[in-house]
C-alpha cells in the first residue's frame, strides 16, 4: 500500500505528501488530511521562494538594519511603499542616487527580497555593466529576443552600478531598448552615483540619453543618499 500511495503522490506531483504522508498523527481524518495538505502547501511556497531568490542573483548583504537617517524621500511614497513593493504593483521606478558606499544596492537587494517573499515577485538583479556584456553577447549569437522575453517575464528589474563604466554605443542602444521595453510594463529600480546631467557620460549620445531619462523620470521617485560611505566608516572604526 504504501508504494502505491508513492506512486500516486508522484503522479500527482506531491512531493511533500509522497515523502512524509506516514510521519503526521491526527486524530481525525479531516485533520490528517488538513495537515497533509498544510504541509504540502508550505513545501510548495518554499521552493517557489528558493527558485525566485536563485534567479534573481541578489548580491550578498549584512544582517544590519538599514539606515534611514541620510536619505532624502520625495513626496508620493514613503519608507513603507518602498519596501513593501507598492511601486511595483503601480509599475513605478525608483532612482537611487548617492555617492559610493551608501546603501544604495542594500536598499535595492532588500526591496527585491520583500518583493520575492511577501508576493513571490519575478526580479532581476544585475549591474548595468553585466546586463549590457549579456545583451551584446546574446545580439551576437542571435539570442537576444530570447533574453528579452526572459525580462520582458520580470516584476521587477535592477540596474545598479549605474554611471562607474561608459558604455559603447552598441551597449548604451541595447540597453535602451530594455528600458523601452520596461517602460510602463514593470518597475525598475537603478542605483547611481551621478546627477541626471551627467548620464551622457555613460551613455555617450545627447538624443539617447534624454530619451533614458524621460522614460525612467515619467514614473519615478528619487531618492537621494546624502551621507558617507558605510565601508569607509565601518574602516575607520576597525583601525
Amino acid at each position: 500500500m504504501r508504494e502505491q500511495i508513492e506512486a500516486y503522490a508522484k503522479r500527482l506531483k506531491l512531493s511533500w505528501i509522497r515523502e512524509h504522508f506516514d510521519e503526521l498523527e491526527a486524530d481525525s481524518n479531516q485533520e490528517y488530511l488538513l495537515k497533509l495538505f498544510e504541509q504540502e502547501v508550505q513545501n510548495r511556497e518554499e521552493r517557489k521562494v528558493n527558485l525566485l531568490l536563485s534567479q534573481a542573483q541578489l548580491p550578498k548583504t549584512g544582517n544590519q538594519p538599514f539606515q534611514w537617517e541620510h536619505i532624502r524621500i520625495p513626496q508620493g511614497i514613503d519608507r513603507e511603499r518602498v519596501l513593501d513593493g507598492t511601486f511595483i504593483k503601480e509599475k513605478e521606478n525608483l532612482i537611487l542616487y548617492g555617492g559610493v558606499g551608501t546603501g544604495k544596492t542594500y536598499l535595492a537587494t532588500l526591496i527585491c527580497l520583500n518583493a520575492i517573499h511577501r508576493f513571490g515577485s519575478k526580479v532581476k538583479f544585475f549591474t548595468v555593466a553585466s546586463l549590457v556584456n549579456k545583451l551584446i553577447e546574446a545580439n551576437q549569437q542571435g539570442s537576444l529576443p530570447k533574453l528579452i522575453k526572459q525580462i520582458e517575464k520580470l516584476d521587477l528589474l535592477v540596474l545598479d552600478e549605474l554611471g562607474y563604466i561608459p558604455l559603447h554605443k552598441q551597449g548604451a542602444e541595447l540597453l535602451f531598448q530594455v528600458i523601452s521595453m520596461c517602460y510602463e510594463n514593470k518597475s525598475i529600480v537603478i542605483t547611481t552615483n551621478l546627477q541626471f546631467g551627467q548620464w551622457n557620460h555613460v551613455f555617450g549620445d545627447p538624443i539617447l540619453t534624454e530619451a533614458v531619462i524621460d522614460r525612467l523620470i515619467h514614473h519615478s521617485h528619487l531618492l537621494v543618499f546624502t551621507g558617507d560611505s558605510y565601508r569607509y566608516k565601518e574602516s575607520l572604526l576597525n583601525q
